[in-house]
């Protein structure tokens, strides 16, 4: 599955963007975890944007959920900020990125900790 050009550049710029509203406006939602949108796919008709996060810390699917639930508020506020780069916002959907916490067992299990 290629992505275009086009793809690429708004998945790179709504990353950007949600890391930073949820660093600045939005922190309550991610409730002092430390969370990283590793990765955002985005449509070909740019209607739906995937993110990804990693979350460090706090319950991780009670922060997936709580992303989600906001993602209205997510998206107005998303909005707001590209208005002038993006003629519609793309829907958001927020999923959680375990491939750093597969990666951290497979090294256990090689080392042999159990």
């Amino acid at each position: 599955m290629n992505e275009s050009k086009r793809q690429l550049r708004v998945a790179k710029l709504i990353q950007q963007e949600i890391a930073e509203l949820l660093q600045r406006e939005l922190p309550g939602l991610i409730a002092g975890s430390m969370v990283t949108i590793t990765k955002v796919r985005v449509t070909p008709d740019l209607s739906l944007a995937r993110y990804y996060v990693s979350i460090m810390g706090a319950q991780k699917h009670n922060v997936v959920d709580r992303l989600n639930d906001a993602r209205a508020e997510v998206r107005l506020k998303l909005g707001q900020r590209l208005r002038h780069q993006l003629r519609i916002v793309p829907q958001l959907e927020c999923y959680l990125d375990d491939s750093l916490d597969y990666i951290d067992n497979i090294d256990r299990l090689l080392n042999g900790e159990a």
